[in-house]
């Protein structure tokens, strides 16, 4: 009884307090405010009772109902949901600025470094900063085309471990296969040789195991579909019911430990393979940070290493992904795609980035799949730093900002036919200026140069070498909520090696 009255009468009462504040902060809104429509909301929850997943798809729904623009408030928190091509356009251009910031939420702090890395980072001087080195030593056009043999090499790469399993099976005929893991670790050699001159290897004599910071990689895209209520009801993070803090603060530490591994390695001048490594991004940042100690501490480094990892591995995974579903469900495309390679390339050599330009098909089902799956349906959410107007209507400061790109492409005042797959439609040139994957604005996603290039050549390469369907039923294209909206079942397809090409898998 006296703990209870020691403990519990305090925390009664500041729980009063705090619904107290809750209910002023719902009626303290200006009634002279002409602010976006809404539906019914609930005390203290607010419209907490209407985030049923997938969320892009719920947001698809009431939009139906109040509008291309609606307001919502998820317990504190003002948010403000765009399904309008022309209101996202007027969003980051007229009001580019104001909707700049990033909301800040307590997983971000753990998983950001204090809000540093470039996804999360408050838009001012640190951000642009991080920008600014990313664009020059990842994401640059003289950038990505230096590195045009690393994406090659990690698509034969995993070209020859499809042939490889195959043989190895010695059963012939269609041969089962699950896409997504190797599409994962497709993407993630590619970062990590970019980052850091090293490729995911189960081989003991690697400075460290980068298997297991693939595994970390994907725990945390695993993990970034999590919700926490704590977010918007801020007295529930004293009690972490959901056990998130626990969570990310445990992923927290092992990015923590990964990229300090990383960068250690690269300031003792290691030695790979016997002979120096080329210069990597961790290298360039280290001989910044040599100039300039104070502004590149081993933190900053780590964030900006950090952010490829992040933003870019399980988005262009999930994409891949994604297109195979699409053509093995409608495998006239997947014929068209295949008649298109052996006109423009043959079986006598593989397809490289320098043939994209010249398939126009195959670049109208990579567009295709990004309309119809876009990497993030909703774009990483903005908020608003100033009260500002869009389409005449009021959003007042620190109103967060929502993007529903899902519903944008496939609206049919846009998109003929919009839930059918149909490359064609991007043949004739300037459509893909409709499609939203990347965002827009100055927040537009960096690592979109590098998504163009390494997708494209690995669905191309893909259909090329082997021969694809799907079993006796239709491939599920239902999504599993989380950022990337991954699919719910993962796509296991049928395969056997194209001949021709098979002999030529051999020789590279």
């Amino acid at each position: 009884m006296a703990s209870f009255i020691y403990f519990g009468i305090p925390i009664f009462l500041s729980t009063l307090f705090f619904i107290k504040l809750l209910l002023l902060f719902f009626t303290r809104f200006n009634t002279n405010m002409n602010l976006p429509p809404s539906p019914p909301s609930l005390p203290i929850i607010g419209h907490l009772h209407l985030f049923k997943k997938p969320l892009h798809r719920t947001l698809v729904n009431l939009s139906e109902a109040y509008g291309p623009v609606f307001l919502l408030r998820f317990g504190v928190r003002r948010v403000i949901i765009v399904s309008s091509h022309s209101l996202v356009q007027e969003c980051f251009t007229k009001n580019d600025i104001n909707f700049a910031n990033r909301p800040q939420f307590s997983s971000g702090k753990h998983l950001s470094y204090n809000y540093t890395i470039i996804g999360v980072a408050p838009y001012g001087e640190h951000w642009r900063n991080l920008r600014r080195i990313l664009t020059l030593e990842l994401f640059s056009t003289t950038r990505l085309q230096s590195l045009t043999t690393v994406r090659a090499s990690e698509v034969n790469a995993l070209l020859r471990l499809l042939l490889h399993e195959y043989n190895s099976n010695e059963q012939g005929g269609f041969q089962k296969v699950e896409l997504k893991p190797k599409f994962f670790e497709l993407v993630f050699n590619v970062m990590l040789r970019t980052v850091a001159g090293k490729r995911c290897s189960n081989d003991k004599t690697n400075e460290i195991n980068a298997r297991s910071f693939l595994e970390l990689v994907e725990e945390t895209f695993a993990f970034s579909g999590v919700s926490n209520i704590g977010d918007f009801l801020p007295i529930l993070r004293l009690f972490d019911f959901q056990g998130v803090k626990k969570k990310v603060m445990k992923l927290e530490k092992l990015w923590d430990d990964h990229l300090q591994l990383l960068i250690n390695e690269h300031r003792n001048g290691c030695i790979m393979n016997g002979k120096e490594r080329e210069k990597t991004m961790i290298d360039v940042l280290l001989s910044m940070q040599q100039a300039d100690p104070d502004i590149y501490p081993d933190k900053t480094i780590k964030s900006l290493i950090m952010s490829p990892f992040s933003a870019g591995t399980d988005t262009s995974a999930a994409t891949l992904e994604w297109a195979m579903a699409l053509l093995l469900n409608n495998p006239e495309v997947l014929e068209k795609m295949k008649v298109e390679l052996a006109i423009h390339i043959g079986d006598k050599r593989l397809i490289q980035e320098e043939d994209l330009s010249s398939l126009p098909y195959l670049n109208g089902v990579l567009y295709e799949t990004l309309r119809l799956y876009p990497a993030t349906p909703l774009l990483l959410p903005h908020e608003s730093i100033e009260d500002c107007k869009l389409s005449g209507l009021d959003v007042p400061r620190k109103t967060i900002l929502l993007a529903n790109v899902y519903a944008i492409h496939r609206d049919p005042s846009i998109w003929h036919d919009p839930l059918k797959f149909k490359p064609e439609r991007f043949l004739e040139g300037g459509e893909e200026k409709m499609l939203l994957p990347f965002g827009l604005g100055r927040r537009r996603c960096p690592g979109e140069g590098f998504a163009l290039r390494l997708v494209p050549l690995a669905l191309g390469a893909m259909i090329q070498c082997f021969e694809w369907k799907k079993g006796e039923e239709e491939v599920d294209m239902e999504e599993r909520p989380g950022l990337t909206m991954p699919k719910a079942k993962p796509l296991k397809a049928l395969y056997k090696p194209h001949m021709p090409m098979a002999n030529v898998l051999q020789q590279v």
